[in-house]
């Protein structure tokens, strides 16, 4: 774990999560998903370099890009609504919350820390994914990238999470797994503890800017040194 301790003035009030690669493993459920919608049209799935452009963006986003790329007919209301289904079918039988990430979510609730999912994911399938996983409780603020102007790498998404939680943004701590996650959390003066999901060295500067970056990833994520960063912190 590497620390940024620069400038930090502002007290943690409360925390908000991504969700897809940060407390859920979703990320190779939403691939899958991928590939099936592409089979669909007649299209290679994507490269593996490809793909990683797109983890962190919003459903919306995503395939919009898809959309242009390809030349596809459908409206992006369908293409989104095909994904969410194929994603759902797999994810149903097949996602889990990461351990550690779980551990460091049940301190924050114990220790009265108000609450928000801020994920790219439409709203049905992150109130899915959550039920599932029997995680909806734990969250005062629940909030899809769907429902604000402008998805990460834009601040707009964690802005209204704050805001909906009433709490300012410079006391928010963000956990995000990726470059457009960390850039959005930064870009709304927020602080920002980082678990590359994709973990190549040299990393994307954007994870430079993370107050707390995990090298390793969930892998290295320890919930106890999170507990005593924000210990320290609040």
């Amino acid at each position: 774990m590497e620390k940024n301790n620069e400038g930090l003035r502002h007290k943690v009030k409360a925390v908000i999560f991504d969700l897809d690669g940060t407390l859920v493993d979703s990320e190779p459920n939403y691939s899958k998903a991928d590939d099936v919608l592409l089979e669909e049209y007649g299209i290679q799935a994507l490269s593996e370099e490809i793909k990683k452009k797109y983890v962190g963006i919003g459903t919306r986003e995503m395939m919009e890009d898809i959309k242009g790329m390809y030349g596809l007919k459908e409206s992006i209301d369908v293409l989104v609504a095909k994904k969410n289904k194929y994603y759902l079918d797999i994810a149903k039988e097949n996602t889990i919350v990461f351990p550690e990430m779980y551990r460091f979510l049940q301190f924050l609730k114990e220790n009265n820390y108000p609450l928000a999912i801020a994920s790219g994911s439409s709203p049905e399938i992150i109130d899915i994914i959550l039920t599932i996983t029997n995680l909806t409780e734990y969250f005062d603020v629940i909030l899809s990238a769907d429902e604000v102007v402008k998805g990460k790498p834009a601040p707009d998404v964690f802005w209204e999470a704050a805001k909906r939680l009433g709490v300012p943004f410079e006391s928010c701590l963000v956990m995000e797994d990726s470059v457009h996650g960390v850039e959005a959390a930064k870009s709304a003066s927020m602080y920002c503890m980082a678990l590359p999901y994709m973990m190549e060295e040299p990393f994307n500067d954007s994870f430079l800017m993370a107050d707390v970056l995990f090298k390793q990833g969930i892998i290295g994520f320890r919930a106890e040194e999170a507990m005593d960063w924000l210990r320290k912190n609040s």
